[in-house]
């Protein structure tokens, strides 16, 4: 048989363990030349592992795999020499990571790790690499590309980071695109254009794409093939369509009936907690030998909130429109302008050290969560770091118990306590940063993207979780999100945001149904748009 026959990729009974201990078992699938299949499933289902198996980008010799054969062009991967494997890495075969802060070097700009790719895989000039980096820029849809081209990871939004990676990914042209959540931390109008992007690139280059997603809507739309994946192993292998319309196996239908539910009045809402007038966050733009200020990034640009005890305040709006960078500077963890008064007390012109025991009643739940964990500390070092900052524990004994009792109240075993952030799925390790963020009881949380790197089952666990916790504990919380239907069922108000400005704002309900901005009427349409399709399979 010759290899254009063959399918592009044969995952053949493939098998994964760590130090024996099987995660993924015999799993089995084809993808064809141009044709895209979706593994689907909850976090810690085996999905992106049985991905990095393909680049054999796993931790071996930790990682091992007791069986399987991973066929591409007909060539088994799995016992390909480490030369052969850099000429297929990145160049036949590319990856959009699902943490695109850890996949980014930070202590390089954009343009070189971009340039990077180019002279490595195709030997571009320096000059031919720049310009085509900045059209790659381009063709995702990053705003000020020139400019983006210069910039640190660091100074991007997170779906800025996203795209960034998405331009590497496509830099080369791969037969093959492993796109693991590709869409997680892009707004809904972005994720529209990404979308249509890859379904252009795909046709011009018949590249054939592994979409790994916990997002139904997307899955639908951009799939032709879909193996649903429980505990390690594939349970349901189907066309697109035919699942959507028939599922068979009990674990199918319950991830497609999965949705939060509409927030009810449960919570306590009392006096203000936090607010700000014409609050502006603006970074300097320096140029020149010596470093002059030649203008301002006007990130938040005179924004006034008031966040009231026990209520929900969801912050929406694109990549870079300013969402994070408000709460954070609400919080004073970036230098702002304007007056903030926090529980009674104005806190913009107090020192670090007069901060520091405010601290402890406004922590954070970040957006990536691997980023936000440090590596080389246990799970249960990174949840009890608050107690031992603050002095909250007695001793280890009080401490550990606070550590369990966290954990379990965001549905994670205890034992697991004892080992280390790599050790857990993206989903998993949202759910430790929770946890860290509740240990102290805090007056104020903000959630930033809380549930991006989390499945639609798993979603409506932790929005049910967020809310009974309000419920019991009086928190109050601040919501970012670009998942609108999250935002919807956790928030009592919603603040719509567009180029660091408040273009909207106003009870939930009224700002879903009766909008007012033109922005904000293009982000409904958008989110509708990828929805329609998900909520009628789950209506059949």
């Amino acid at each position: 048989m010759s290899g254009e026959s063959l399918p592009l990729l044969q995952v053949e009974n493939l098998s994964v363990a760590f130090r024996g201990r099987v995660v993924a078992e015999k799993v089995s699938f084809a993808i064809e030349r141009g044709e895209t299949q979706a593994l689907v499933g909850e976090s810690g289902s085996g999905k992106s592992v049985t991905a990095l198996s393909i680049l054999k980008l796993l931790p071996y010799p930790a990682a091992s795999h007791p069986s399987g054969r991973i066929l591409f062009k007909g060539e088994d991967l799995l016992q390909a020499p480490p030369e052969r494997l850099r000429q297929v890495r990145g160049g036949n075969i590319a990856m959009i990571f699902q943490e695109p802060m850890t996949s980014l070097n930070p202590l390089h700009r954009v343009e070189r790790q971009l340039v990077e790719t180019l002279t490595l895989h195709r030997q571009l000039s320096r000059d031919a690499a720049r310009k085509e980096a900045l059209e790659l820029l381009r063709l995702v849809q990053i705003r000020d590309a020139e400019k983006r081209l210069s910039a640190f990871p660091h100074e991007l939004s997170g779906g800025q980071r996203q795209r960034v990676m998405i331009a590497m990914a496509l830099a080369n042209k791969p037969d093959l695109l492993i796109a693991d959540e590709p869409t997680t931390a892009v707004d809904v109008t972005i994720q529209a254009q990404i979308l249509k992007l890859l379904r252009e690139l795909q046709a011009e280059l018949g590249m054939a794409i592994l979409l790994i997603s916990h997002d139904l809507a997307l899955v639908r739309k951009m799939a032709r093939e879909v193996a649903v994946m429980q505990q390690g192993k594939v349970v349901e292998q189907k066309l697109t369509e035919d699942l959507f319309r028939n599922p068979e196996h009990p674990y199918t239908r319950q991830l497609l009936a999965a949705q939060p539910k509409p927030k009810t009045n449960g919570a306590q809402i009392g006096g203000e907690l936090i607010a700000a007038d014409d609050l502006k966050v603006w970074f300097p733009i320096k140029k020149g030998l010596l470093r002059r200020v030649v203008d301002h990034v006007k990130a938040v640009d005179g924004v006034s909130v008031d966040i009231r005890a026990g209520e929900t305040v969801g912050i929406v709006g694109e990549s870079g429109s300013g969402k994070t960078t408000l709460a954070l500077g609400l919080m004073r963890l970036v230098d702002s302008q304007g007056p903030i008064v926090f529980m009674g007390r104005h806190i913009e012109t107090l020192k670090r050290a007069e901060l520091r025991p405010i601290r402890r009643e406004m922590q954070i739940v970040f957006q990536d969560p691997y980023g936000s964990l440090s590596p080389r500390l246990s799970v249960g070092e990174i949840v009890a770091e608050g107690l031992e900052v603050h002095d909250l524990a007695k001793d280890e004994d009080e401490r550990d118990a606070a550590v369990v009792e966290a954990l379990q109240e965001v549905g994670l075993d205890p034992e697991t306590r004892h080992r280390y952030p790599h050790e857990f799925s993206g989903g998993q390790r949202q759910r430790i940063a929770i946890a860290r963020a509740l240990i102290l009881k805090p007056k104020l949380i903000l959630l930033d993207e809380p549930t991006s790197a989390l499945d639609m089952s798993v979603q409506a666990q932790i929005v049910d979780l967020l809310r009974d916790l309000q419920k019991k504990h009086g928190f109050t919380y601040l919501f970012i999100s670009h998942d609108l239907r999250v935002v919807r069922a956790m928030s009592d108000r919603v603040i719509v945001m567009r180029n660091g400005k408040v273009v909207e704002a106003g009870p939930t309900e009224r700002i879903f149904q009766q909008p007012e901005a033109d922005y904000t009427k293009a982000l409904l349409d958008a989110a509708l748009n990828l929805e329609v399709s998900h909520l009628d399979a789950i209506r059949q």
